[in-house]
């Protein structure tokens, strides 16, 4: 590859694969590659995997998507799944989503929901599923529960998140850096730590 402007794209895609907001401030001419290559790219997932994709999305090539039969993945509108993430269905993504790089999200049979403008920073995990703990056999031979995970709309992730099987978490809340959510959390609620545990509401 020595066109100087072949190579100057395949770094511009690599950006854009890890910091996927910039898609949405491309200038006209970039805007235009970089929709024929998403136009592409979720065509051929949509194809492949059980997959609804909305409007001015921008899907990573580089994220694992995974949504066989009976565990459809549905992305609304102006949402984005960054580099690395691993995403197995079934899973609801409102519009105005955002999950960064290295998120891990598993909706086991339950599902996940995530309702509009959520926010999901690197590297947080959300599985609806758990293994049961009974002392007769093996943790890998136990029956497996899946409650569901619900995230309400305008919530924060910090970075390093954990979000147990069975949780909802209220419109508008702000879960900081780090933290293990155990318990549901209620609207507008700031909590922190391992387990999460309130700090203040956003309304104080």
């Amino acid at each position: 590859m020595n066109d100087p402007l072949l190579k100057y794209r395949e770094q511009h895609k690599h950006r854009l694969n890890y910091m996927p907001w910039l898609y949405w401030s491309l200038k006209p001419k970039q805007r235009e590659w970089a929709d024929a290559w998403q136009a592409e790219y979720q065509a051929y997932l949509m194809e492949m995997e059980t997959v609804e994709i909305g409007q001015n999305c921008f899907i990573s090539p580089l994220a694992h998507i995974f949504a066989e039969p009976g565990r459809k993945i549905t992305i609304g509108d102006n949402t984005f799944i960054a580099a690395d993430c691993t995403l197995h269905g079934p899973l609801v993504i409102g519009n105005e989503v955002a999950i960064n790089h290295h998120c891990i999200l598993d909706g086991g049979r339950a599902g996940i929901q995530l309702h509009d403008q959520v926010r999901i920073a690197a590297y947080s995990h959300l599985y609806a599923f758990d293994h049961g703990m009974a002392l007769d056999r093996p943790i890998y031979q136990q029956p497996v529960t899946s409650k569901g995970i619900e995230i309400g709309k305008d919530v924060w992730l910090g970075a390093h998140v954990g979000i147990k099987d069975g949780v909802k978490i209220g419109n508008h809340a702000v879960i900081g850096m780090n933290s293990m959510v155990t318990k549901d959390i209620e609207d507008y609620a700031i909590v922190a730590g391992n387990p999460a545990k309130l700090i203040r509401y956003r309304t104080e």
